[in-house]
């Protein structure tokens, strides 16, 4: 009978866990770290507690303007009915292109590709109608040579779940 009333305590409690996500979201994530920018936003879920984000993003600041394109992993966690938070790492690809004003690169090329490192933390809101706003940050490590090589970024995302 212990073992009976264990095993029901472990299924009950891995049933309460289980969420139920939409299996795709596409939308905008707006926001930036150095200059404003913003991304097209595709969620595609994974598992019942993952998915993966790719976001294909412009940003343009004082002199310079750059596109990117990030993948990150995420997991997913419930804090209260459709109020969730999620964590994870990922990486991306980018091209930077400068004016010859960018302090300190008269020397250089005016246009640069690089890759860089990325992690993500955020709180997001699903309704009950098709629709997902997310606030989160977005540490991204650079390996380029110009600005800076650690940034954070904070956005606002809006996503049509399907």
């Amino acid at each position: 009978m212990k073992n009976m009333s264990l095993l029901f305590l472990l299924i009950s409690s891995s049933i309460s866990t289980a969420q139920s996500f939409s299996k795709s979201a596409i939308g905008l994530r707006v926001g930036g770290g150095n200059g404003f920018g913003s991304e097209v936003s595709y969620q595609r879920t994974l598992g019942d507690t993952n998915r993966l984000e790719i976001d294909l993003g412009a940003e343009s600041g004082d002199n310079f303007s750059a596109f990117k394109l990030t993948g990150i992993y995420q997991w997913i966690w419930e804090l209260e009915g459709d109020f969730n938070w999620y964590a994870g790492a990922g990486a991306g690809l980018g091209n930077v292109n400068y004016d010859n004003g960018f302090p300190g690169l008269r020397d250089r090329d005016r246009s640069e590709t690089f890759l860089y490192t990325a992690g993500q933390i955020g709180i997001e809101y699903n309704f009950d109608i098709p629709l997902q706003l997310s606030l989160d940050t977005r540490p991204e490590l650079t390996f380029a040579k110009y600005g800076d090589n650690l940034r954070l970024a904070v956005a606002l995302g809006i996503r049509y779940q399907f």
